[in-house]
């Protein structure tokens, strides 16, 4: 009785309690779409929140929560601090997002939809909210989407405008990843919040969405959820720049339990090199109800990346 407490506890008001990072590491509510962030000694933990119950065949995800761990074990739950009623122009759920830091500023870029109006007449739409620290408070900062269904025609579908991720270059660019059946890019303006060029069309092999763009050395990395075979996978392709050309180099994680959805967030931090994905093996859990993991990411002397390893007891504890 205790236990069934405890676990209604969490999941209704998020408390602030460590959790153990035996895999899935979140443990309270059901999320998704990790997107890792480290700043200054704390490693911080955005994610998505799947609240669909068992019986729905669909999503329903209310908003964007944030975790923070200093030693990949225990990790503080700071509840929701973002959602789609932050943005006037946003209906609908809060699907995968990834928060940034640039000029004393944290970025979360976001993937929800668009209400009909004189900017767009729906469909998957990209916003930007932004705050002076790493829990927020967050605002929309610009007052209307980023991205909107409009300015992508490679695609017919209305959803394809998703799962945006960022990247900052050595020379302190700013680019901007994201899109469902195909992938995109565009530059960013120093402002975060504005594109600065054109939209180019990318066709990774078995491109599905959820890409993650990082350097490591002198290798580009493109990783992303994929359609090898169903329910999705992870593959990745490398490039000497930001911008390509991207060579195709296999398959980094293959189907995850009990979801067909993954999605890559990969990090750095004290040492070590993480990979986090989700899925559906919390009680009750399922493609609609997802769970965040983490475990260790190993590279060849190439740069090439050893094909991840899923594990129940996921990583050791660090300093």
């Amino acid at each position: 009785m205790k236990n069934t407490w405890l676990g209604a506890l969490l999941l209704t008001f998020g408390a602030y309690l460590p959790v153990q990072a035996q895999n899935p590491i979140i443990k309270g509510v059901f999320t998704a779409d990790p997107a890792p962030l480290v700043y200054r000694d704390t490693l911080f933990l955005y994610t998505s929140h799947d609240t669909a119950s068992v019986q729905e065949t669909n999503y329903k995800m209310p908003d964007w929560r944030i975790y923070s761990t200093t030693d990949m074990v225990h990790w503080k739950d700071y509840g929701t601090r973002l959602s789609p009623r932050t943005f006037a122009w946003a209906t609908g759920d809060a699907y995968a997002a990834q928060c940034v830091y640039r000029n004393g500023k944290f970025y979360w870029f976001v993937s929800t939809f668009h209400k009909k109006d004189d900017n767009s007449q729906g469909g998957a739409a990209i916003g930007v909210a932004v705050s002076d620290r790493p829990t927020g408070p967050f605002r929309d900062a610009i007052g209307k989407a980023l991205i909107v269904n409009e300015m992508t025609k490679d695609k017919p579908h209305a959803w394809d405008d998703i799962d945006p991720t960022v990247f900052i270059y050595d020379d302190q660019q700013a680019y901007l990843y994201w899109g469902n059946g195909s992938c995109r890019w565009a530059k960013l303006k120093d402002n975060m919040t504005e594109l600065a060029g054109p939209i180019t069309v990318l066709t990774p092999k078995n491109y599905i969405e959820g890409p993650w763009v990082y350097k490591r050395k002198n290798l580009y990395y493109l990783v992303y959820a994929s359609e090898g075979t169903k329910p999705e996978m992870i593959e990745y392709c490398t490039a000497p720049s930001a911008t390509g050309p991207w060579t195709y180099r296999g398959i980094l994680q293959e189907n995850v339990p009990n979801s067909f959805t993954t999605h890559p967030g990969i990090i750095d931090y004290k040492g070590k090199s993480y990979f986090f994905y989700h899925n559906g093996t919390l009680p009750t859990g399922g493609s609609y109800r997802r769970s965040i993991c983490v475990d260790y990411l190993n590279y060849n002397p190439d740069g090439t990346i050893q094909k991840i390893v899923q594990t129940v007891n996921g990583v050791a504890p660090v300093k």
